[in-house]
């Protein structure tokens, strides 16, 4: 099987290794080529293929004195840079247990929902309409944070249910987590939802309607 962005063994590949060099900042194929110990030639086809996969895009241009023309810069996209390893899951955790710690259910549940309004602010949303419009505007800024939600309707009852939770790492042991996200989709769509999400195995979400 080959190896495939967000996978160790990419990162052990040519490209991965010219994704790595990226990350110091932009570079141009000169750079890139001499980093790496290959001609200009293949780094511009693994260029090529990076720039279709939205892992790479152009930077600008540099004039270095070796060349009377400026040279065409290179840097990472923001879906490349989500890539690398990083250690937000095990901070968000481990926050999350302290807290837990210290503070008294009822607090700690009005500190999640309060960081689930402010991101909601932040997603400057301004959704209109009936109540399904209202979910797929809140269903698309859950996808934004890294979720993978849509909008689904049984019998006349609504509900928002995602296929990877974008908390899922810390959902074992803290789900209080589930309502800051419960929060997030009703300060978003304005439409009061609750939470039936299912935590067994790989976390679900699953946001329901409430009831008038």
């Amino acid at each position: 099987m080959p190896s495939t962005p967000g996978d160790r063994r990419f990162f052990a590949t040519t490209r991965g290794h010219l994704l790595q060099h990226l990350r110091r900042g932009p570079q141009t194929v000169d750079d890139l080529a001499r980093a790496l110990d290959l001609t200009d030639n293949a780094i511009r086809a693994h260029l090529a293929t990076l720039e279709r996969d939205g892992l790479v895009c152009e930077a600008g241009y540099r004039r270095t004195p070796s060349s009377r023309k400026p040279s065409q810069e290179y840097e990472l996209t923001a879906a490349a840079d989500r890539l690398f390893p990083k250690i937000y899951d095990r901070v968000l955790h481990r926050l999350l247990g302290v807290l837990g710690e210290r503070l008294a259910r009822k607090d700690l549940e009005a500190a999640v929902r309060e960081v689930g309004r402010r991101l909601a602010n932040e997603a400057g949303t301004s959704p209109v309409g009936d109540v399904p419009a209202r979910l797929r505007v809140a269903a698309a800024a859950l996808n934004d944070l890294g979720g993978l939600a849509s909008v689904v309707e049984e019998d006349g009852q609504y509900s928002i249910r995602g296929a990877d939770c974008p908390l899922a790492a810390v959902i074992p042991g803290h789900d209080e987590a589930c309502l800051l996200t419960e929060t997030f989709i009703s300060s978003v769509s304005g439409v009061s939802v609750c939470q039936r999400c299912d935590r067994g195995g790989t976390p679900r979400c699953r946001f329901d309607v409430a009831a008038r």
